[in-house]
C-alpha cells in the first residue's frame, strides 16, 4: 500500500427502512440483506475513528439507495387517481371563490338515426325554451336523424321527484335518449351540506341507472346558476354566493356520477356562471342590467337558455359542419356535399350566382347583442356558432382582394383570404333564405311541447289519468301525433342563391 493511503474495510446487514429512520447498522438483525464494502480513501494518514467514520457516511449512502429500492417493492401500489384539474377561470376577483373540477372531455356523437330523446329536469326546463331549441336544431340541422322529441319538465321538481314519476311519463315510452337537468331545486337554496349533496347525487344516479337500464344513452346536466336569492324563499338561508358554491358542489357531483355511470355530463353551471359576470359587465347598465338567469335570479331568459342548450347539444358529441358549399370561380364550379345540391351555376361580367338546394338549415337567430331575452344575444355568450352552427361558405379563384357576398336580401364584404378560408353565412346572415322556414319548424315544435305539458301534467297526472292511466295515454298520444305531423310537414328544402361580386 502506498504511502499516505489508508484502507478502511466493514461489513452491515441493512434493514429497509433503518437507515432512514437513524438506526445504526449494528441494531439491525442478522440473516438480512448483506453488504461487503471496501473503501479506498486517498488522502493523508488520519486518525482510525475518523476513518471509521467517513466510511460509515459513504456506507449509508449505499444502505439509502439498496433499501429504498427493496421498501419501494414491498409497499402496495396506490390506486389509479388523477390528474385533480379544475376549469380555467377569468381574471377578475368574483371568480376567486369559485374551484370548479375540470369537466369530462366529450365523446363520440351520441344521436342515432330514429332516436328517440326526452328532455327531463324541473321548472326550467318546463319554459320550453332550451328544450325547445334542442328540439328544433334536430330537425332543422340534422332532420337527416329523424330524431323524435319529448320534453317532460315538471315546475319545482327535484331528481327524487322525478324518480316517482319516471316510469309513468318517461319510460313508457321507451326512450333510446335523454338529457337530464336537476340541481336547483335539489340545492334547497341554501349553503351546501354533505347529507344533501349525498341525497341529491343518490337520486340524480338512480335516474341514470334506471334509464340504462332501460336502454337509453345519457347526457347529464349540472343545474345552472344563480343570479339572486329567490324571491320566493321567505327568509334566504345563505348569501348568493354560498348558494352559488353549493349549485357548483352539485355540478362536480354530476361530474362524478358521469364517470362512475359511464355517460356524458353536460356542464351548465360554469358556463353560465362566467357569462353572469362578464356578460353583466360587458352589456349591462345601471339602468338596464343585463341577467343571464333572469329577473328572478333562477330561470333565464334567452341568452341564458342559449347556454343550456349549447351544453346539451355539445355533449351530444355534435362537431360536423352544417353545411360547407365550395364554390370556385376560377374554374366555375361548386358542390354542396351531403344534403346539400348545386342547382345552377351563372356568371356574367360583373357577378356569379350559385344556387343550392339544401335540406339542412342553419340555426337562424335574431335580435341585439345586449338583449338577454335574445337568442343572438346568447350565441355571443358560448361559441354556439363555431360549435354547433357552422353553415360554411367556401370560395376560391377570387382574382380581386375583397368580394361582396349577398345571401337573401343582405349583402357583405369579406376579404379574399377570409373566403378562401371560409365564412359562416349562419353567423354573419341574421336574417337569411332559411329564415322563414326554420322560424315555421320552431312553432310547430313549440305548439306540440306545450301539449306536452298539458299531457303529462293535467292529463296524465290529473282525474283522466288517475282514472285510467292507460286510456289517459291513448287518447293524448293520438293527438300529439297530429303535432309531430306538423313538425315534419315543415321541414322541406330550401332553394337558396349565394351571389360573388367581386369588389374591384
Amino acid at each position: 500500500m502506498a504511502k499516505g493511503v489508508n484502507v478502511f474495510t466493514g461489513s452491515w446487514d441493512v434493514v429497509p427502512g433503518y437507515v432512514e429512520k437513524g438506526l445504526w447498522p449494528s441494531m439491525t438483525p442478522p440473516r438480512l440483506p448483506h453488504f461487503n464494502l471496501n473503501i479506498v480513501i486517498k488522502r493523508p494518514t488520519m486518525p482510525p475513528t475518523i476513518l471509521r467514520s467517513i466510511a460509515l457516511l459513504v456506507a449509508f449512502s449505499v444502505f439509502a439507495t439498496a433499501t429504498t429500492s427493496a421498501e419501494d417493492s414491498s409497499l402496495p401500489k396506490f390506486p389509479e387517481s388523477g390528474p385533480y384539474q379544475y376549469e380555467p377561470k377569468p381574471e377578475d376577483p368574483e371568480f376567486g371563490k369559485f374551484f370548479p373540477a375540470k369537466a369530462p372531455e366529450i365523446g363520440p356523437l351520441l344521436l342515432t338515426k330514429g332516436d328517440r330523446l326526452v328532455i327531463i329536469g324541473d321548472s326550467i326546463t318546463e319554459q320550453k325554451m332550451y328544450s325547445r331549441m334542442i328540439e328544433t336544431y334536430l330537425n332543422a340541422c340534422m332532420p337527416h336523424l329523424e330524431i323524435e322529441t319529448r320534453q317532460l319538465g315538471w315546475s319545482g321538481e327535484t331528481a327524487a321527484g322525478f324518480l316517482r314519476r319516471m316510469d309513468s311519463d318517461c319510460l313508457r315510452f321507451e326512450p333510446t335518449i335523454a338529457t337530464l337537468c336537476y340541481g336547483m331545486n335539489d340545492a334547497r337554496y341554501r349553503a351546501y351540506d354533505v347529507n344533501n349533496g349525498h341525497w341529491y347525487k343518490d337520486n340524480y344516479q338512480h335516474i341514470v341507472r334506471r334509464l340504462k337500464e332501460a336502454g337509453a344513452k345519457v347526457v347529464l346536466g349540472s343545474p345552472g346558476c344563480a343570479g339572486k336569492i329567490a324571491t320566493w324563499v321567505k327568509a334566504p338561508a345563505c348569501t348568493l354566493d354560498e348558494h352559488n358554491l353549493n349549485l357548483c358542489t352539485l355540478r362536480d357531483l354530476g361530474i362524478e356520477i358521469s364517470k362512475e355511470e359511464n355517460v356524458a355530463f353536460a356542464d351548465l353551471f360554469w358556463p353560465m356562471y362566467v357569462a353572469q359576470i362578464t356578460a353583466a359587465k360587458k352589456y349591462g347598465t345601471d339602468e338596464k342590467p343585463y341577467q343571464v338567469t333572469g329577473n328572478d335570479g333562477i330561470h333565464p331568459p334567452w341568452a341564458g337558455q342559449v347556454i343550456m342548450a349549447h351544453g346539451f347539444l355539445k355533449s351530444m358529441g355534435i362537431r360536423e359542419p352544417i353545411a360547407n358549399l365550395k364554390v370556385d370561380l376560377a374554374t366555375a364550379t361548386a358542390a354542396g356535399g351531403d344534403h346539400h345540391s348545386l342547382v345552377e351555376f351563372a356568371s356574367d361580367e360583373s357577378a356569379h350566382q350559385i344556387t343550392f338546394e339544401s335540406r339542412r338549415y342553419p340555426f337562424c337567430a335574431t335580435g341585439k347583442a345586449d338583449n338577454e331575452n335574445s337568442i343572438r344575444s346568447g350565441m355571443t355568450l358560448v361559441p354556439f356558432n363555431d360549435d354547433l352552427n357552422r353553415f360554411l361558405l367556401t370560395v376560391n379563384g377570387l382574382e380581386t382582394d375583397k368580394a361582396s357576398v349577398r345571401w337573401g336580401e343582405q349583402s357583405l364584404e369579406f376579404t379574399k383570404e377570409e373566403l378562401a378560408e371560409g365564412v359562416n353565412l349562419a353567423e354573419h346572415f341574421e336574417v337569411n333564405p332559411f329564415s322563414k322556414a326554420f322560424q315555421a319548424i320552431d312553432q310547430a315544435v313549440a305548439a306540440k311541447q306545450a301539449f306536452e305539458t298539458v299531457q303529462i301534467k293535467k292529463v296524465f297526472h290529473g282525474e283522466e289519468g288517475k282514472k285510467d292511466l292507460e286510456a289517459a295515454v291513448k287518447s293524448t298520444e293520438t293527438k300529439r301525433a297530429d303535432l309531430v305531423q306538423a313538425i315534419q310537414a315543415a321541414i322541406v328544402p330550401v332553394t337558396h342563391t349565394v351571389v360573388i361580386t367581386p369588389v374591384k
